[in-house]
């Protein structure tokens, strides 16, 4: 069973719009997770300090609300270790393929009105909806 929780969601979605304001006002990129990364691995970018304290924030910031608060993250799955394994590179080449990722097309991206942005965001939330509708009723999966 999957846990709702509306308020958080919406305050964490307001951090995470937030922080793709911010960077774009104050440095002119989008806040793209996965190209935000490549600029930290080898050759890496001339604009790394910026680049290691984001992923540096997105980071230490949940380990310090779980820190200084009563909330915990309890995590376990199901699905066994290949197929996560399997299922983290088919993501990858998606963000190769697909010139981004969530963050870049679905945050930033739909925000900017990008018409790319908008067909790769509809895709890959068209593709989630199928996954999990046939995994969870299709198949009896997990």
């Amino acid at each position: 069973m999957t846990e709702f929780t509306p308020v958080l969601s919406l305050l964490g979605g307001a951090l995470i719009g937030l922080s793709a304001v911010l960077l774009m006002a104050f440095h002119g990129r989008i806040a793209g997770m996965t190209g935000i990364l490549t600029g930290l691995l080898p050759p890496v970018a001339s604009d790394w300090t910026w680049r290691a304290a984001f992923i540096a924030g997105a980071i230490i910031a949940p380990s310090l609300v779980l820190s200084f608060s009563d909330h915990s993250i309890a995590f376990s799955s199901p699905v066994p270790l290949p197929w996560v394994i399997i299922g983290g590179l088919i993501v990858g080449g998606g963000v190769y393929f697909g010139s981004g990722c969530t963050s870049g097309h679905g945050v930033c991206g739909m925000a900017r009105l990008s018409p790319r942005s908008i067909a790769a965001t509809g895709t890959f939330m068209a593709t989630a909806i199928v996954t999990v509708f046939v995994i969870r009723h299709l198949s009896g999966g997990f």
